[in-house]
């Protein structure tokens, strides 16, 4: 079964009990079930008929890739809150180099953030061996394979509209407040992305 992980934070600035509540408890909860649900289908699905048009088989796999990828996205978003905003540590040396500085960063991450229809990730490239934002338009259109994700922002209307309507930018500028960059560097500890970049540097 797929756990519900808690909020480990009462209250954010800029958002409203309702809206957390509404988005967690009911929207993520959501999908987690859902994610087990379609397992649960996948036992009676039929492989002999399954096609790359109009299968069963098909159907169930594409919608779980949405519906796992929600869960995952989500679970990154509530846990990358709950701070102040400020970034330090392993995050800004990251910032600067590879963006030359916050306030640089942050025009990169909220432009993307603007025109994303659904998520706005900053992922350290494992390839390119940098950090870079992406856009994705759904859960899972705009994945980045070979990426690990530090921080997520979902720009889709249920994340903001009971406290905001259609104001995004308001949003943005709530979510950046809040961001917890202590999360996002032990992300970056988790991964030994420093450890990574100095070895690539040196060879």
């Amino acid at each position: 079964m797929t756990e519900v992980k808690p909020l480990k934070y009462q209250s954010l600035e800029g958002f409203s009990e309702r809206q957390l509540k509404e988005h967690h408890d009911v929207l993520y909860a959501g999908y987690c079930a859902k994610v087990d649900d379609i397992r649960t289908k996948f036992k009676d699905a039929d492989t002999s008929q399954a096609n790359a048009i109009s299968s069963r088989w098909r159907g169930l796999s594409v919608e779980l890739t949405f519906a796992l990828n929600a869960v995952k996205l989500h679970e990154a978003y509530f846990a990358n809150l709950g701070g102040n905003g400020q970034p330090d540590g392993d995050m800004l040396t990251f910032i600067e180099q590879d963006f030359g500085s916050v306030e640089d960063y942050r025009y990169n991450l909220m432009g993307c953030a603007r025109v994303a229809r659904g998520w706005a990730v900053t992922a350290y490239d494992l390839d390119d061996n940098r950090v870079y934002n992406f856009c994705c338009d759904a859960h899972n259109q705009g994945d980045i394979w070979n990426a690990i994700p530090l921080v997520v922002l979902d720009v889709y209307e249920h994340a903001y509209f009971l406290d905001y309507g259609t104001d995004r930018k308001s949003y943005l500028e709530s979510f950046w407040k809040n961001i917890d960059f202590g999360y996002v560097n032990s992300r970056i500890a988790e991964f030994e992305l420093i450890k990574r970049r100095s070895q690539l540097k040196a060879a």
